[in-house]
């Protein structure tokens, strides 16, 4: 796992030292991406200059330095992540006539390059990657990202130059990168509580798409060119439902066990200690069970706990370590020391992000990091298998409403509104008593205002859109934006092959997992130097996923019912069949007690007039709701807190243009 930067200019009177000074500045700032070795390249001639931070996990002599050279001399690369199959490209590569110097999957990635083209070797490689190659024949520089998203890749344009970079920071240390905020990208980030792709927080900046090649020529590197599609989570879901899996239930669960194992083999390459998250839940479970099946020393497993028992899922995750044998560690957090944590956030992050979880991955993270360099998670299980909880809720009460009219829809909407969010949470916790893994979830009263608003909207994307928002009314929120932002996400509801769930889940799988879920993850993992990795989103299992029906993923009100199956296999029946729980925060109760007063200071209506980006009133209204205890508005107030808390940060560093 590394950083990767750098840029080509039209400028011709940069010199080679200048262009070295800016690249090896852009690449320090992403030292923490990789702590190990660090490396330039500079053309001069073309305006050309690469950057390289290096976290060394496969490979660890110099024969892994980056940027690394083709054989040929033909090509440049620096490249973040890691190509899976690498040892078996090498052979096949071998054969065509191709011999290595050291054992690198970077090496291999140059050598299939040469051997078949950009497109027709990123189409070969399984594994998670942002790379930037540079063909010195025909003067084009390549931008490539994984599949699913899960290593970052940003791009823009600045007076004739074009930089990319894992990370902003490596842009904003470029003395040409102006930080205007795109006040429209604000508005969807009040929306989401992230800031979704391709579109970026700063106006001439963009997010490369996930499964795209961006290939830009030469002399004039024009904004025109426009990323190309290598692979579509869209197009393979349809790809894969018209071939469905035809076999039986235990049949699809020894296939996927299969696909499964082997996805967890190949994230096994490292020439560096490895272990594994383990939360408790079945997703990750899974992962370390099928781990600890395949080597012969206890796999290091991670778990942090909290002193507040609705959040803490530590015990479940030590009585699955006890019973598979892994080699567990276990660190209980207080909550003074998880708030410790939100002073950094805005800089870890880079962008404002309003997912509270990621507290807690951030500590698992470095937690891990004290005892391994790579660890797998259990991420991706639930859109792949229909997991998450709204699914359940909006699938089911959008059927009961199925035939309704709008005006009928709108009267329900109106009743539930009606009924505090508290008020919700302790009727349903006393019929919890009688379903219990209703008791298990938490803040059900606020999912049922934001089912009342979705079923009000009507239905199809723009249910999902109302579903999915924090702030329902962004452009009342974020002065002089437009609310533009729902045309900029990808919608799957007119694929008429899939059911309601399937949608959410396929949704999910194009927004956000990406920009949120692995976004989460890489950050927090990297900002401590560790390198994590995804089985579940090995593109083979998830095209096997898509093949089969939905009643494989939820039967009985069960969900992902598949994965139980396989993780049966290996845990006792209780550790299976459990409630999820999410990975979370109290950030309700830390803005009603210990982060009150940051949060005011934060949110004071001179300091956000000053700033004029935010509208006051809408912020205050909020503010003073959620303090009275009687509603729970803390998505909201978490997502201003990042963003005030991150222009904070940015102000720090350079100065804010509106």
């Amino acid at each position: 796992m590394c950083g990767v930067t750098g840029f080509i200019t039209s400028s011709q009177n940069a010199s080679g030292e200048r262009l070295h000074a800016i690249v090896l500045g852009m690449a320090d700032a992403l030292q923490h991406r990789g702590p190990d070795d660090s490396g330039t390249w500079v053309d001069a001639a073309a305006g050309v200059a690469l950057g390289h931070r290096r976290l060394a996990v496969v490979d660890l002599s110099p024969l892994g330095h980056q940027p690394m050279r083709s054989a040929s001399g033909r090509y440049v690369i620096v490249f973040n992540g890691e190509i899976y199959n690498f040892r078996a490209l090498r052979a096949e590569l071998e054969k065509q006539g191709h011999s290595f110097r050291g054992h690198s999957d970077t090496e291999v990635m140059l050598a299939a390059i040469s051997e078949w083209g950009v497109y027709e070797a990123v189409v070969k490689f399984n594994g998670m990657f942002a790379f930037a190659l540079w063909d010195r024949q025909e003067h084009e520089l390549h931008l490539a990202r994984d599949r699913f998203g899960e290593k970052p890749l940003y791009y823009g344009w600045f007076d004739g130059t074009l930089m990319f970079a894992s990370e902003l920071k490596a842009l904003r240390a470029h003395p040409l990168f102006r930080p205007d905020i795109d006040r429209d990208s604000l508005g969807l980030y009040m929306r989401y509580g992230y800031v979704p792709g391709p579109r970026c927080i700063y106006r001439q900046v963009k997010k490369l798409p996930p499964g795209t090649l961006l290939t830009l020529e030469g002399p004039t590197f024009g904004t025109a060119a426009r990323p190309r599609p290598y692979w579509s989570i869209t197009e393979a879901a349809l790809k894969s439902a018209a071939s469905p899996f035809r076999g039986s239930d235990e049949e699809a669960a020894s296939h996927f066990e299969r696909l499964l194992s082997d996805a967890v083999k190949l994230r096994l390459e490292a020439d560096v200690p490895l272990g594994a998250f383990l939360s408790g839940g079945i997703d990750s479970s899974t992962i370390v069970a099928l781990m600890q099946r395949q080597v012969t020393k206890r796999v290091k497993t991670f778990t942090v706990g909290f002193e507040d028992a609705p959040y803490n899922e530590a015990e479940d995750a030590k009585r699955v370590a006890q019973h598979l044998g892994t080699d567990h560690t276990e660190l209980y957090v207080s909550a003074a020391e998880a708030r410790a944590i939100i002073p950094h956030l805005p800089t870890l992050y880079d962008e404002p992000f309003a997912d509270s979880s990621q507290i807690p991955t951030f500590l698992i993270a470095s937690l891990a990091r004290r005892h391994v360099t790579v660890s797998l998670s259990g991420d991706g299980g639930d859109e792949l298998l229909a997991g998450y909880n709204r699914y359940a809720l909006t699938s089911g009460l959008s059927r009961a409403l199925r035939h309704s009219p709008l005006s009928v829809r709108r009267l329900v909407s109106r009743a539930l509104l009606a009924v505090a969010p508290n008020t919700w949470d302790s009727m349903l916790g006393l019929f919890g008593k009688v379903v219990p893994s209703l008791a298990a979830q938490r803040h059900l009263g606020k999912k049922l205002h934001r089912f009342a608003g979705t079923i009000a909207k009507g239905k199809g994307a723009d249910a999902y859109v109302s579903f999915m928002s924090v702030w329902d009314r962004p452009s009342a929120l974020v002065l002089r934006s437009s609310e533009l932002a729902d045309a900029t996400i990808p919608s799957p509801f007119g694929a008429r092959q899939f059911e309601e769930t399937q949608r959410m889940m396929l949704m999910d799988a194009l927004t956000y997992l990406p920009d949120d879920i692995l976004v989460k993850v890489d950050r927090a993992s990297m900002g401590v130097s560790l390198e994590t990795r995804v089985p579940f989103l090995d593109h083979h299992v998830v095209e096997f996923c898509w093949s089969l029906p939905l009643s494989m993923k939820v039967r009985d009100g069960q969900r992902k019912w598949l994965l139980r199956q396989v993780l049966r296999n290996h845990v006792p029946q209780d550790l299976v069949d459990r409630p999820k729980t999410g990975f979370a925060a109290p950030i309700d109760a830390w803005l009603r007690g210990p982060l009150k007063t940051w949060a005011a200071d934060l949110l004071d209506g001179g300091s956000l007039r000053a700033e004029g980006f935010l509208n006051p009133g809408q912020v205050a209204s909020v503010w003073a709701r959620h303090l009275t205890g009687d509603e729970d508005w803390q998505n909201r107030l978490w997502c201003v807190l990042m963003f005030e808390s991150w222009l904070d940060a940015q102000r720090q560093k350079t100065p804010q243009h509106a």
